[in-house]
Formats: structure tokens, sequence, C-alpha cells
């Protein structure tokens, strides 16, 4: 499926788009289903929409995989996710990789919880595609957003005490140096399925100044269609980035 980009404006693409994969679970219970069947499902909507951004010409493009709460969920549902995080790997990486894709992961690889053979994967498609820049896609596994910032934070305090940094010269640039990828980009628009209306610790740091997005929608229902309507949406609103004055626009 092919999207109409005859109303899109392409001197106003936002750079990076956020998703917020919610209603996995919920799709498959209303058909009777295990969840397990609605994350399957939500592949198929993940990489549609991915798809879409490369045909509306996104560089970032983000994806909320798994959070640093989701450990709290039944085991064998996390230990599901774990084997389909890396088997979603190993079956999609040189597609993404032929059409000139970028894949990156934010989050706590260190922890202790990820299984080593998950960890391999994500190194080994990071270090395939390194090169390709037509889009970035960054999967957040294992992320939490106040996460993040704290592991920055602490840094930045080692750096300190070492004698590598000085107190008076850190500002809001210096900081984002010690984020998780430090060249992504401020979120221009994110989005969250399923018509709840929070971000849940979600770049909390990134979307400062982000247009959000909740369209009424389950996750496995999303697809290309659903982001360019965000999109086009996305270039109607005015953004002023705290100011007063006149709208800015991109």
């Amino acid at each position: 499926m092919s999207l109409d980009l005859s109303r899109l404006d392409t001197e106003r693409i936002p750079a990076h788009v956020g998703l917020i994969l919610d209603g996995n679970g919920r799709w498959a219970n209303a058909r009777g289903l295990p969840r397990t069947a609605g994350h399957m499902a939500g592949e198929a909507a993940l990489f549609d929409t991915v798809e879409g951004a490369l045909e509306i010409g996104i560089k970032w493009l983000t994806a909320f995989t798994f959070s640093t709460e989701n450990w709290s969920r039944d085991p064998e549902e996390v230990e599901f996710l774990m084997w389909f995080n890396e088997d979603l790997l190993t079956r999609r990486r040189d597609d993404l990789h032929a059409q000139g894709v970028r894949m990156l992961f934010a989050g706590d690889m260190s922890d202790p919880r990820i299984p080593d053979r998950n960890r391999k994967h994500m190194k080994e498609a990071a270090e395939l595609t390194r090169h390709n820049h037509r889009l970035n896609l960054v999967f957040a596994f294992n992320y939490g957003g106040r996460r993040e910032i704290v592991d920055a934070a602490r840094a930045l305090a080692r750096g300190a005490r070492e004698g590598d940094i000085d107190p008076d010269d850190i500002h809001e640039d210096v900081f984002a140096r010690f984020l998780y990828i430090p060249d992504m980009p401020p979120v221009d628009l994110l989005i969250r399925s399923s018509g709840e209306q929070r971000i849940s610790n979600f770049l909390l740091w990134q979307s400062a100044y982000a247009e959000f997005s909740f369209p009424g929608i389950l996750w496995p229902d999303f697809n290309r269609q659903h982001l360019l309507d965000a999109v086009l949406d996305y270039q109607t609103r005015d953004r002023r980035f705290g100011s007063a004055k006149d709208a800015v626009r991109d």
C-alpha cells in the first residue's frame, strides 16, 4: 500500500517521531487470544509504519519496545518478549539494512536480566547498519526516561569527580552528550496508540517540546496511513517553543 503524499508539506516533515506501541494485549484479549498474539500482530504494524516513515521521509523513528517497568509483567510474557525481540532482529535486520535503515538501541543494556543473546543480536544489528542514513530506527529496549536522565547525571558527576568536567561548564547541550544516543534530535511528534493520553516515562528529555497524537486505535491496527494522518495533523499546528510571538515554523 503506497501513500498519497500530495497533501504533505515536504518542508515541515517531523525530523523525529516517537512511537508508544500501546494496546497489543487488549487487541489480543478482544479476540480471545493470548497476549503474545497481540505482540506478534504488533510487529506487522511496526514495520508497516517503518515503511511509511521511509515513504514520508522521516529521518528518526523511535519505538518503545520494552520499558524498565515491563519486567513486572507475568514472567512468561517477559520471556516471550525477550525471545520475540531477538527473533525480530534476526528476521528483519537484513531487510532493514537493504533499505538503508540504521538500527540503534536505547536503554540500560547492562541489566543482567537481559539475555546475552539479545545483547549480541542488538550489537550485530547496530554494527551492520551503522553507515546507513536513510532512516535512524531506534528500539527503546529496557528503556525508561527517568533512568536515562539519572544515568546521564551519574556519568556527569563521575566526570566532575575525576576532574574531566567543570560543573560550571555544564549546560543542556553538554548534558545531552551523556544520554543514550547523543546525536538523537528532539522529538517533534510523539504518537501513542490505543487512546491513552500519557507518555509513560518515554523520551522525557527529548520530548520537551513534542507535539502529541493519541489515535484511538490499538497498536496492531496502526499502519502507515495512520502515521501519515498524524504527520499531516502535525503540519497544521503552530509550534512556539515557549514563545508568545508568532508561531515558529519548521
